[in-house]
C-alpha cells in the first residue's frame, strides 16, 4: 500500500488523458478481460475525464463525466442528468479513498455544468460502495461486457 498523496484533476492534457486509459486498460481490459475494442468509444472524445495522481506522478485512478447528448441515452434521455462511467482504481491505490474522490470529482463537475442528478452503470459488486455514496439502484441487473451490472443515480 502506497503512504503517497495524491491529487484529483481534470484531465485536460493529452499526457493526463493518456494517463486515464492507461489506468482503464490495466483495470478493466487487464483484470477484468474486458475487450479493448469496446472499453475505448467515441464518448471518450467528449467526456471530461478525471485523474487521480500520486504526488510523485503515478496515475492512480480514473472516471469520466459524460453530459447533454452524450449523456441521453444512458439517462432514459434525460440531459439535465450527467453519465459516470469508467471508474477505475490501480490495484495498488485501492482502499486509499482515491474511488471516492474521484466520483465526488465527476460530482462537482456535474454541479458546475448546471446537471441535477448523475447516473452510472454499477458492476453488481460494487453497489455497496456507491450505496455508501448516496446512489439508489433502478431497474433490472443487466450484463455490460459479460460483467453483471445495475443502473443507480444520485440527486446532486
Amino acid at each position: 500500500m502506497s503512504t503517497h498523496a495524491y491529487e484529483v484533476r481534470v484531465a485536460e492534457d493529452p499526457a493526463d488523458r493518456e494517463a486515464c486509459f492507461t489506468v482503464r486498460k490495466e483495470v478493466f481490459v487487464g483484470e477484468q478481460g474486458v475487450p479493448e475494442d469496446i472499453e475505448y468509444d467515441a464518448y471518450d472524445a467528449v467526456a471530461l475525464h478525471v485523474l487521480a495522481v500520486r504526488e510523485d506522478g503515478v496515475p492512480l485512478g480514473t472516471g469520466r463525466l459524460l453530459f447533454g447528448e452524450a449523456a441521453a441515452g444512458k439517462t432514459g434521455g434525460d440531459v439535465s442528468v450527467g453519465s459516470l462511467g469508467r471508474l477505475a482504481v490501480t490495484r495498488e491505490a485501492r482502499g486509499l479513498g482515491v474511488g471516492v474522490a474521484l466520483v465526488r470529482a465527476v460530482e462537482e463537475a456535474a454541479r458546475a455544468r448546471g446537471l441535477t442528478a448523475v447516473d452510472l452503470h454499477a458492476q453488481t459488486h460494487a453497489l455497496g460502495f456507491y450505496e455508501r455514496l448516496g446512489y439508489v439502484a433502478y431497474g433490472p441487473e443487466f450484463p455490460d461486457a459479460g460483467i453483471p451490472h445495475r443502473a443507480m443515480r444520485r440527486v446532486l
